[in-house]
């Protein structure tokens, strides 16, 4: 099986690294990111147990997906021991809860193998108001993850179906992400069973600009691959841009006409950038 694009994570599933079947279903799953949970999927006297089993699991391999584990928090008795357990492991990247600081990307940074990624949790109040800081630091950071529910219990927010308090911070995180070239992932939808909801926020935040969804179960997959990818239509007008900035004719223009459309050359880099994506 082919090791997706580092780029890539419409699907980013979350398992408790302390059950093994899950775990060993996660290595066929089709998922672009399979994250093995330390922090809120495991109980306070299986955290040892759990990272033992992420320890196993990652120098076993065989997974399909990217391998990703999600730590404690470094304020917790166990994040400092997660980050030394995993270090010399083959893991492409590490999930840090709760980041606050550019100071806490530099920390955590400090201590990854090289090569290894950083997504950060944008969960807290303290967060949101030093996201700039946290999304300019510099070190292992590739990724900003939206954490909604930790985020709507802290600020307070009332219910809402279509996540009405949140959209300035939806807004934000992927504005953050793109200003510094990082992946911007979309939080978790709690609800398995509601189909067409989960769909809704899928497109939702492909609307706002996001990269991919946290998961949490795998019959979520499907819909996030499709809802982050491009979709058939989207393909076909990539190449009919690339194809007519490609014509004898357009040679030194900025902008042509294509199927009655005015296409400019920042349509075309983006069209280059789809394709290459496949």
């Amino acid at each position: 099986m082919s090791h997706p694009s580092k780029t890539r994570a419409r699907s980013v599933l979350y398992l408790p690294a302390s059950n093994a079947r899950a775990v060993e279903k996660a290595r066929g799953l089709t998922c672009d990111v399979a994250v093995l949970d330390l922090e809120d999927a495991v109980a306070s006297e299986m955290k040892l147990e759990a990272r033992a089993a992420a320890v196993a699991a990652a120098h076993a391999g065989g997974f399909g997906p990217r391998l990703g584990v999600r730590i404690n928090g470094l304020d917790t008795p166990w994040g400092a021991d997660d980050l030394k357990a995993l270090r010399d492991t083959p893991v492409d990247l590490i999930v840090a809860p709760k980041v606050e600081s550019a100071t806490m990307v530099h920390a955590l940074s400090a201590t990854l193998r090289p090569g290894v990624d950083l997504w950060a949790m944008i969960e807290t109040p303290r967060a949101l108001v030093d996201l700039k800081d946290i999304a300019d630091a510099d070190g292992a950071l590739s990724g900003l993850m939206l954490g909604v529910n930790d985020l709507a219990k802290d600020l307070r927010t009332g219910v809402s179906a279509n996540r009405e308090p949140l959209k300035p911070w939806l807004a934000a995180v992927v504005a953050h992400a793109r200003a510094n070239g990082l992946l911007a992932i979309d939080g978790v939808f709690n609800r398995i069973k509601d189909e067409a909801g989960f769909a809704a926020e899928c497109a939702q935040g492909r609307l706002y600009g996001f990269d991919g969804k946290s998961l949490i179960h795998p019959s979520q997959i499907e819909e996030a691959n499709a809802a982050f990818g491009p979709s058939t239509e989207e393909i076909e007008w990539a190449r009919k841009v690339v194809a007519a900035f490609a014509a004898p004719e357009a040679e030194g223009l900025g902008v042509i006409r294509v199927e009655g459309e005015m296409v400019e050359r920042l349509h075309l880099h983006a069209a280059q950038d789809l394709l290459a994506g496949l």
